[in-house]
């Protein structure tokens, strides 16, 4: 891997040099295909996460739910989250009116503008092949094929992670104090996303910046600290709001176990989710589905189909090119960029990968653009020095593990395309054999053998995300995969069903809410199908105190909700609220359903 030396600083801007002809059609090309991609039948998906989709529901309904992410337009709690991926669904909602669509299409675009950012990080240091390299190979993670038409907040997320990136890569380039604000503050919306998990990119982040930036040491760590304050300044000013906010006139902030978004963000998203331990409420059906932690949790059945066909091949890449650049100056942009990306993948699958509480496989997303951007860095260079056999030898390696790991991850899905993953290992070997001899130096096989090799190296992932892309995903689990391949891949935890004569219950209703429910999966389905605001007693899990006893007895006095109907998750328990309801008020039969009539007191 070569280095690139630092040129001297010169008077005036150098004019760029210009683009090759063959990049704007194939930028072009790529978006395209992102948007494909995430758009083609996206309104199969339906209401995805019925979680998120009645906060967003509600947002269009009432502006302080909107602000707030609360999970009915009547405030009593919110979703577990920060709500700036709500505000975007929410906002769209308001502007082209309420539905599957106009919710998902903002989620599809982040993924589409997340594709653009990363190419145009990657380009700036790399060129323009490796950007479209990077770009291609985020379009092309399953779970990228996932989020990216879902309603969970890792869209947003995701794009955020990567605004970050391309402005610390601004930042450095000039030791630009502006540009590393601005980082700060992607990184801090970020937060106001998914709370912690947006910070596991600032160690990448600041030590890209403190290593390459071409100032002196002081400046750089003022320079450090001003995009500290950034960072605490966009993530800090929602939760002061929040918990400053009179708590009566505002939702049960959900998830927390004092009603304060600063607990949500230490508890049930920080530590909990790290160490387990109780700190976080349990969510229910919560079975181990991260798998076991350790090292190669993220190469396990749950999380490997998702990320990990060419993490591999990522930190081979790593190593290597951390080696090769061991001499090249403090600036040098080859180094920054295997700082800033691999920093990114190794402390984000780290804790991954030893978390102890809640762990998702969709998490995984956030490990796609640093994956990507690192084998498009490390192929252009090793291409670059292929004259050279070292290089040539990691190169080979880089294509032989991808190859090989591509073949054990198909044979998880032994009868889907079960020729895939041999004609995959064919070309591989052949690539790989090529590129170790030296087969380009025949003029004619240069093309031929970097073609091989991204057929080989890209083959299996970009298979198994066509195959995600032709199914509908939903519920709050949802996992990548072809047809059949298996059943919590294609559908996750559904909505429970409501029937017409409910729906048409609940809309002749004309109080504050129409109904309560336990829990939030039967509250959402409720709203969600009559478009009228439902009481989710006890938020996502029916465990918050939300709303009380006393509160929900004062409601049911002044008339403002007119039915209880059993249930939650699984349409069972209730705590005292259920029990109260069922033994004071009269039983009635709308749709098959007993529900409880809250206007009809027994006695």
């Amino acid at each position: 891997m070569t280095a690139t030396l630092p040129r001297p600083a010169p008077q005036a801007a150098a004019p760029a040099s210009p683009a090759p002809r063959w990049e704007r059609p194939a930028l072009l090309a790529l978006l395209a295909a992102a948007a494909l991609l995430y758009l083609w039948d996206l309104g199969a998906t339906g209401m995805a996460n019925q979680f998120y989709a009645a906060a967003a529901q509600a947002g269009t309904m009432d502006w302080k739910a909107l602000f707030f992410g609360s999970l009915d337009p009547g405030n009593t709690i919110t979703v577990d989250k920060p709500p700036a991926a709500i505000w975007l669904m929410a906002l769209s909602g308001r502007i082209f009116g309420f539905s599957a669509w106009t919710m998902l299409v903002p989620q599809a675009l982040a993924g589409v503008a997340a594709v653009w950012l990363l190419h145009a990080t990657v380009r700036r240091w790399s060129g323009p092949g490796a950007g479209l390299l990077a770009g291609a190979g985020l379009a092309l993670t399953p779970v990228g094929a996932v989020m990216f038409k879902f309603n969970n907040p890792d869209a947003l997320l995701v794009l955020l992670l990567v605004a970050g990136a391309y402005c610390t890569a601004r930042a450095v380039e000039q030791a630009s104090p502006k540009w590393l604000l601005l980082a700060g503050a992607a990184v801090g919306f970020g937060f106001l996303t998914k709370m912690l998990q947006a910070f596991l990119v600032l160690p990448a982040f600041g030590l890209v910046y403190l290593l390459a930036a071409p100032t002196g040491l002081g400046k750089r760590l003022l320079h450090l600290a001003g995009a500290a304050v950034a960072v605490v300044v966009s993530a800090g000013w929602f939760i002061a709001v929040a918990d400053l906010w009179p708590a009566a006139s505002r939702p049960y902030i959900g998830g927390s176990a004092d009603n304060s978004e600063l607990d949500l963000a230490l508890g049930y998203n920080g530590l909990g989710r790290i160490f387990g331990n109780g700190i976080a409420p349990p969510a229910a059906g919560n079975t181990g589905f991260g798998g076991e932690t350790g090292w190669f949790r993220m190469f396990g059945a749950s999380f490997g189909s998702e990320v990990s066909w060419l993490l591999p091949t990522a930190l081979i890449g790593l190593v290597a090119g951390l080696w090769f650049t061991r001499r090249a100056p403090r600036t040098d942009r080859t180094r920054a960029a295997l700082v800033l990306w691999g920093g990114w993948l190794v402390v984000t699958a780290a804790v991954f990968s030893h978390m102890e509480g809640t762990a998702h496989p969709y998490y995984a997303v956030a490990l796609a653009p640093a994956i990507a951007a690192l084998v498009a860095v490390c192929c252009r260079e090793l291409w670059r020095g292929r004259d050279h056999a070292p290089a040539r030898i990691v190169l080979a390696a880089m294509v032989s593990v991808a190859t090989g790991w591509g073949f054990v991850l198909l044979a998880r899905d032994g009868e889907w395309l079960p020729w895939l993953r041999w004609v995959v290992a064919a070309v591989g070997v052949a690539a790989s054999t090529a590129v170790v001899v030296g087969a380009h130096q025949f003029r004619r096989a240069a093309a031929a053998v970097a073609v091989a090799a991204l057929v080989a190296g890209f083959g299996g992932t970009a298979a198994y995300t066509l195959a995600t892309t032709a199914v509908p995903h939903s519920g709050s689990l949802p996992m990548s995969g072809p047809v059949g391949a298996d059943g919590a891949m294609t559908t996750g935890r559904m909505g429970i069903e409501v029937s017409p004569e409910m729906v048409a219950a609940l809309r002749a209703t004309t109080g504050t809410w129409a109904a309560a429910s336990t829990g939030s999966q039967g509250a959402a389905s409720l709203q969600l199908a009559s478009g009228r605001p439902i009481i989710p007693i006890g938020g996502f899990s029916g465990g918050d105190p939300a709303p009380t006893l006393a509160q929900f007895q004062s409601y049911v006095a002044a008339g403002q909700v007119r039915y209880y109907v059993p249930g939650g998750m699984t349409r069972s328990g209730g705590g005292e609220i259920s029990t109260w309801a069922q033994e004071n008020f009269a039983a009635v039969t709308i749709g098959g359903e007993t529900v409880y009539d809250l206007s009809l007191p027994l006695g």
